[in-house]
């Protein structure tokens, strides 16, 4: 199921990870860290992301990084 756009840059956690992803690719522990929540709680907001095409992963060993997706067409 594909996630509204709106819906999912509505909510001020899933803001911040897209400000933090702007600056550097995170794994989801360390956006765990920095937003003092669980790993649980940070992969439910990156999944909404994802299905928003508004990161994107990059695996890298054992460890996801994600990255911000500049390209995404908001569609308007």
């Amino acid at each position: 199921m594909k996630q509204d756009l709106f819906q999912a840059i509505a909510d001020p956690t899933r803001r911040a990870i897209l400000t933090l992803l702007a600056m550097q690719a995170l794994t989801p522990n360390a956006m765990a860290e920095k937003f003092d929540m669980s790993r649980q709680a940070v992969s439910k907001h990156i999944k909404v992301l994802q299905q928003c095409e508004l990161i994107k992963p990059e695996h890298s060993g054992r460890e996801i990084y994600y990255h911000f997706n500049p390209k995404k067409d908001a569609g308007i």
